[in-house]
C-alpha cells in the first residue's frame, strides 16, 4: 500500500527516494526533491492522507483519535508532524543513511541491517556503499552500533 501511495504521490509532486526504511509504528526516509523546491510538507500530507484512506478502507487499524485530532479531521493512523531536516554535507549525509539503515536493529526487529526486508540497505549495498555484514550480529557477532552524534535522535523517533 506504501508503494502504490508513494508512487502517486511522486506522479503529482516529484521527489527521488535516496533511503527508506519502514517499521510498524513509522517510517525514516531521505528524499531529493527538484532543484528550488523544498516543499517536503505538501509530500507528506499528500502521501499520508492517500495512504490513510487505502488503508482504513481495506480494514487496518487506527489507534484512539483525541478530541482534537477530530476538531482537525486527523485520523489515527500517522502521527500528525513528521521532522525536516537539510542535509549539509557528506558527513552529515552518510551519519542519517546509517541511522535510517540501522533502525530496525535499533528497534530489536532485526539482527542485522541486512535482515530488515523493509529498507533500502540491500540497494546501497548494491551500489557499494555499504558492506553487505555492515553492522551485523548474525551468528552471534556482536556489531558495534554506529554513533550518532550531532544527529537530533530524539526529534527523528
Amino acid at each position: 500500500m506504501l508503494r502504490t501511495c508513494l508512487a502517486t504521490c511522486r506522479q503529482r509532486h516529484p521527489f527521488t527516494i535516496d533511503a527508506m526504511v519502514l517499521l510498524p509504528d513509522h517510517l525514516h526516509a531521505l528524499w531529493t526533491l527538484p532543484e528550488g523546491d523544498g516543499n517536503f510538507s505538501t509530500r507528506f500530507a499528500v502521501l499520508k492522507k492517500s495512504f490513510t484512506e487505502l488503508w482504513l478502507r481495506l480494514g487496518g487499524w487506527e489507534g484512539v483519535t483525541s478530541a482534537s485530532r477530530q476538531r482537525h479531521r486527523r485520523r489515527g493512523v500517522w502521527q500528525r508532524r513528521f521532522w525536516e531536516h537539510t542535509i549539509r554535507d557528506q558527513n552529515d549525509l552518510n551519519n542519517h543513511l546509517d541511522y535510517i539503515h540501522y533502525n530496525p536493529v535499533k528497534h530489536e526487529l532485526a539482527v542485522c541491517p541486512h535482515e530488515w526486508p523493509y529498507s533500502t540497505f540491500k540497494q546501497w549495498v548494491k551500489k557499494a556503499d555499504y558492506a553487505p555484514d555492515w553492522c551485523c550480529g548474525c551468528d552471534g557477532r556482536l556489531a558495534k552500533p554506529p554513533s550518532f552524534d550531532g544527529l537530533d535522535v530524539a526529534a527523528m523517533e
